[in-house]
């Protein structure tokens, strides 16, 4: 069988259900991420909704800490990622949303419902802006026959009580043993309710900037973070796209108000002192003259420390 063909029934027996089951062994294959230790993982880096492959998807991370994993950001093709990270989809934990743009939130129920149809027993909490109560109402409205359905039929807990939605503000958002999350405002006009995530992990701290311009109070948020995740623009790049866009002026000038430079970036980093800063959120991402090397390049005239250009299911420790 060859691989293609392999890998579409695998992911067909996924949108199917079977998520969570145990599938023939010649369907099984070597997971790109080794399910094992903490780590954070990044699922999708592409900048933007529109999709172009499988290889980089729309916005999605994951941190596995004592062996429970959190979810930030669930654009579109984050289940499929997460099974190829080695994920069981019902021992999801938490899912936090940075802000309501597609490219970070268009698979929030799809998500939730996978893990349900995986398995799912426990509460999963989603951390989100206002208006994920919202969202999720009439996601479960759309798709209330099958809940129902399969709550009768397969005697499911009913997935509407088991997700547990909080709608965020600025400041610490979870305090127990095992983390610490807090969330800071960042800048993405018009969309004013649009965070920044820090999370505390016994000794390491990973930050997530989420969509926004050049942001200052980031410096602070983010001091000493051994991991910086930060988005990136090639301004020159942008150029070149909104020209071959039919909206070009009126999409550059949403570009360039809630992305940040290369060189920003590297000077957010620099000033925050992070030990590793990791580009992601690409923009723009389908520009073939931006090889790793320029993005580094880029960031490297302001910041000299550690640059690690992100990938779709890299791995990094924690």
């Amino acid at each position: 069988m060859s691989d293609s063909r392999r890998e579409f029934i695998r992911k067909s027996l996924l949108l199917s259900g079977a998520a969570g089951l145990d599938v023939p062994s010649v369907l099984k294959e070597k997971s790109p991420v080794a399910p094992d230790g903490d780590r954070l993982v990044l699922l999708g880096t592409q900048g933007g909704p529109f999709i172009r492959s499988y290889k980089q998807s729309p916005s999605a991370n994951l941190i596995v800490y004592k062996n429970a994993p959190i979810v930030i950001d669930a654009g579109y093709g984050v289940t499929f990622k997460l099974r190829d990270a080695g994920v069981n989809l019902s021992a999801l934990k938490y899912i936090f949303i940075t802000h309501h743009h597609s490219d970070h939130n268009l698979e929030l129920g799809t998500l939730l419902y996978n893990a349900w149809i995986a398995g799912l027993k426990e509460p999963i909490h989603v951390y989100a802006p206002v208006g994920v109560k919202h969202l999720l109402h009439h996601y479960w409205e759309s798709n209330s026959f099958d809940i129902d359905i399969r709550i009768k039929d397969e005697g499911r807990a009913d997935i509407r009580t088991l997700v547990v939605s909080h709608e965020i503000a600025e400041g610490t958002l979870i305090t127990n043993a095992d983390m610490e999350v807090s969330a800071l405002k960042n800048i993405h006009p018009p969309i004013t309710e649009s965070f920044a995530f820090k999370f505390k992990l016994g000794e390491k701290r990973v930050v997530f900037s989420g969509d926004t311009a050049y942001c200052e109070p980031l410096v602070s948020f983010a001091s000493g973070a051994d991991y910086l995740v930060h988005e990136v623009m090639n301004g020159k790049a942008v150029e070149e796209m909104v020209k071959r866009r039919p909206n070009a002026s009126k999409l550059k000038a949403s570009i360039l108000s809630h992305h940040t430079l290369a060189e920003d970036v590297g000077k957010i980093a620099q000033e925050a002192k992070v030990k590793n800063l990791v580009l992601n959120h690409f923009v723009p991402p389908d520009d073939q003259t931006l090889t790793d090397q320029v993005w580094i390049d880029s960031v490297r005239s302001t910041f000299p420390g550690n640059i690690i250009v992100g990938k779709d299911l890299m791995q990094l420790g924690l």
